[in-house]
């Protein structure tokens, strides 16, 4: 049994040293509090499992017992439990506090620990409990630091859950980190205290390591841009900091500072809107800039300015007048002259619409009553960057919108969604109105306002485009039969 032993906690002390020196890499980049914490706590268990190997081969003795049990009995589960104070604290004096019992705590326990006599000097192969083999004060002295432990992991993992319930993606990752420490840390300080079998508690002390390991390296991981397709020059890392505030804006700065796609002269800068119910914040916005009006499928720029364009509203109540529509000319290859009853079909595919609210013409009849767009209409580009992973979702619900505004809207003129085939995360939303009255009303539409507060999720920026029309040749959309 005792061969079983040295193996296991041979094998685990090479495991928690692989832990402790990737740990002690990372604090080179994030010299954060929870990460310096746990890297002791491994770095203890390293060494604690490897005087369990040394001592299942030849024996423990005074030395190696008093190592075993300041690095697995005090510091590991200590400092497991400081390090989950500093990670889900918001305020500087509970790490402080933290901090400062750890550190007087370890001081005061390990110079008790090394110093006070041993009932027993020569214990053996086995590996020895230390309730048989500690004086009076060690042994209570531990009982306090077990206790305390697994009351401060157990209120650490009810505060993370607590902030899950309303918290962010920081406060998913704490509460994923604190349900594999906590019952790791609760398992080692069993182990420590009660009369538990020497695998079990060689075993869990490789546990106690590996589970640290694995926190740090996933649900602690540094958030990084995946699929970035404009990747920065260079790699810069949000740290997890000890202040939680910290820690989400160096998040949310470096989100805000991937690049995105150039934008010509006249175009309107990048909006972030990637959480639901987030309003979109300009990367960049000019003082000069006036403000700013949504598209028909967003909610990221300022409502409608009143009074600052003059509005033809006797023009936009006037039926369409005999010489075609202000948009230009619409082609189907006859005269409505000449075949009323041979107008096409115009029900048309998700991608897009043009809706038929206006007679079709001919060039020639058009070039005779003059092609020049009314000075009203208004017209939007709008290019959505979606979520990986949610075009799918994101194509069924543009394809619903533009269905309803087909069938709903006669004063949308040109109402289309597009996909990118050099950008799959991109989609381009081109819209024409009759004025701007027109677009207003289409805003308080009950499938825009389905639009906006369903594609929350599926968006992570988006950029708005006002456009002025000079010239115009609109032509029905092909449509496919299914």
């Amino acid at each position: 049994m005792e061969i079983l032993v040295a193996v296991i906690a041979f094998a685990g002390a090479l495991l928690a040293a692989f832990a402790a020196g990737a740990l002690i890499q990372r604090l080179r980049d994030e010299p954060d509090g929870w990460l310096i914490a746990w890297t002791v706590a491994v770095a203890a268990l390293a060494l604690s499992l490897g005087v369990v190997a040394i001592g299942s081969f030849f024996g423990f003795g005074s030395v190696t017992f008093r190592i075993y049990q300041v690095t697995g009995s005090l510091l590991a589960p200590l400092w497991l439990a400081v390090g989950l104070v500093q990670l889900l604290a918001e305020k500087a004096p509970p790490r402080f506090l933290a901090w400062l019992f750890g550190i007087a705590l370890t001081v005061v326990s390990v110079a008790i620990m090394l110093f006070d006599p041993l009932r027993v000097e020569q214990m053996g192969q086995a590996l020895p409990s230390g309730s048989a083999v500690w004086a009076i004060i060690p042994n209570y002295l531990l009982t306090g630091v077990h206790v305390i432990d697994a009351l401060v992991m157990l209120a650490m993992l009810v505060v993370a859950g607590l902030k899950w319930r309303n918290g962010d993606e920081y406060d998913t990752d704490n509460l994923h980190a604190s349900a594999v420490i906590v019952p790791s840390g609760l398992a080692l300080v069993g182990a420590m205290r009660f009369a538990v079998p020497a695998v079990f508690t060689t075993a869990l002390l490789a546990v106690a390591a590996a589970a640290v390991w694995y926190t740090v390296l996933r649900p602690l991981a540094p958030y990084e841009d995946d699929e970035d397709d404009f990747a920065p020059e260079h790699d810069e890392r949000p740290p997890r900091g000890d202040d939680r505030s910290q820690r989400r804006d160096a998040r949310a700065q470096h989100r805000e500072e991937r690049p995105a796609p150039p934008v010509p002269p006249g175009e309107r800068p990048m909006f972030r809107d990637d959480q639901p119910g987030h309003r979109g914040r300009p990367e960049s916005v000019p003082a000069a800039d006036p403000p700013r009006r949504s598209s028909g499928l967003g909610d990221l720029v300022a409502e409608y300015r009143a009074g600052d364009q003059e509005v033809d509203y006797a023009a936009r109540m006037a039926p369409p007048p005999d010489a075609g529509p202000s948009t230009g000319y619409i082609m189907n290859g006859a005269p409505p002259a000449e075949a009323p009853s041979q107008r096409p079909d115009f029900a048309m595919p998700g991608t897009g619409s043009v809706f038929p609210g206006a007679d079709v013409f001919t060039p020639a009849q058009q070039q005779q009553a003059g092609g020049k767009p009314s000075p009203n209409i208004y017209g939007l580009l709008t290019v959505f960057t979606i979520m990986d992973g949610a075009g799918d979702a994101f194509d069924r619900l543009a394809e619903a919108t533009v269905e309803a505004v087909r069938r709903g809207e006669p004063d949308t003129l040109v109402y289309a969604c597009h996909a990118v085939k050099s950008a799959p995360l991109q989609r381009i939303v081109y819209e024409l109105y009759r004025d701007e009255i027109a677009y207003r009303d289409h805003q308080r539409q009950p499938h825009v306002e389905r639009f906006i507060n369903e594609r929350q999720t599926m968006v992570l920026a988006t950029n708005v485009i006002e456009l002025n029309v000079n010239a115009a040749k609109v032509v029905p959309l092909p449509t496919v039969m299914f």
